[in-house]
């Protein structure tokens, strides 16, 4: 049963939206669960958002790019900050 659980993750999709303080805007992006934030900031820049000394936060945590959607605990709806280093 474990692996059948596996396997349909492969299928699993959560639509989510990133948050983007700077310009106040919301955008909605479409996840897997093995998906990283490197995934998710590749797609930030395929729809023309620029992610570079930006910095992911999820429920007040700051986020690592090597983390999976799954490790994030991302649900279907989340909202993710994206918000520029301090310098």
């Amino acid at each position: 049963m474990e692996g059948l659980r596996r396997g349909l993750s492969r299928w699993k999709r959560y639509h989510i939206k990133v948050h983007l303080a700077d310009e106040a805007l919301l955008l909605p992006l479409t996840v897997r669960p093995r998906d990283t934030l490197s995934d998710l900031r590749a797609q930030l820049v395929g729809q023309g958002v620029s992610s570079w000394k930006r910095t992911f936060y999820y429920n007040a945590r700051r986020l690592d790019d090597h983390q999976t959607v799954r490790d994030m605990r991302l649900q279907d709806g989340s909202v993710l900050l994206l918000v520029s280093d301090p310098r």
